[in-house]
């Protein structure tokens, strides 16, 4: 299989930690979103990234989607639990990590107009749902050693990608010093060989 994708993309990299640790074999095609058209567009209509392409030719897009297909195509690494209400937890964590991603890569666009184009309010509000989503969670895991159960699954990391994210591009941002448990985790899981080979800086 392919997946379409940018080393910096945190949903990639989300996606690339899943096939790492379920021991799935997988190309990175990264030369995906320039031209014009960008080659993207041929696998994902909405031309966004990751796309996931299998080996009968369909394609998988959005990282919810392909990271819950890929925990169903290996016994290795259950990363999703079964029953619905445990699985829905992990999922709900899952939207909160790319909603704060989602929050956080609008700021970087708006960043990117020209001065005179930006909207600080708005750039407020989007700081305004990352403060909030980070707090929640942070409130949520607690004292706990992972986010959802007693062992690592996908909700801690959807949650590590967005933290490292973090790091990457919103440097000053002091997320360990105001949630020293998120911070724990994050160290936790730079430890593992999947979050070491899948560094976001190019």
């Amino acid at each position: 299989m392919k997946l379409l994708g940018s080393i910096t993309s945190p949903f990639v990299r989300k996606v690339r930690v899943v096939l790492l640790e379920k021991h799935i074999d997988f190309e990175l095609v990264t030369d995906c979103m320039t031209g014009n058209p960008p080659p993207i567009e041929q696998y994902n209509p909405l031309g966004k990234i990751p796309a996931l392409v299998l080996d009968d030719g369909l394609c998988l897009f959005d990282s919810q989607v392909i990271t819950e297909y890929l925990d169903g195509v290996s016994p290795v690494g259950h990363l999703l639990p079964d029953p619905t209400r445990e699985r829905i937890l992990v999922k709900r964590w899952e939207a909160l990590a790319d909603g704060i991603l989602e929050a956080g890569v609008a700021i970087v666009l708006e960043l990117r107009r020209p001065e005179q184009e930006r909207s600080p309010a708005w750039v407020e509000r989007q700081r305004g749902k990352m403060d909030r989503g980070l707090a929640q969670m942070s409130r949520e895991l607690g004292q706990r050693a992972w986010c959802t159960s007693d062992a690592m699954n996908l909700s801690d990391i959807a949650t590590g990608c967005m933290l490292f994210w973090l790091d990457f591009r919103f440097p000053d941002l002091d997320w360990r010093e105001r949630h020293p448990n998120l911070g724990g985790l994050a160290k936790k899981l730079a430890q593992r060989k999947s979050f070491k080979e899948t560094p976001p800086n190019p």
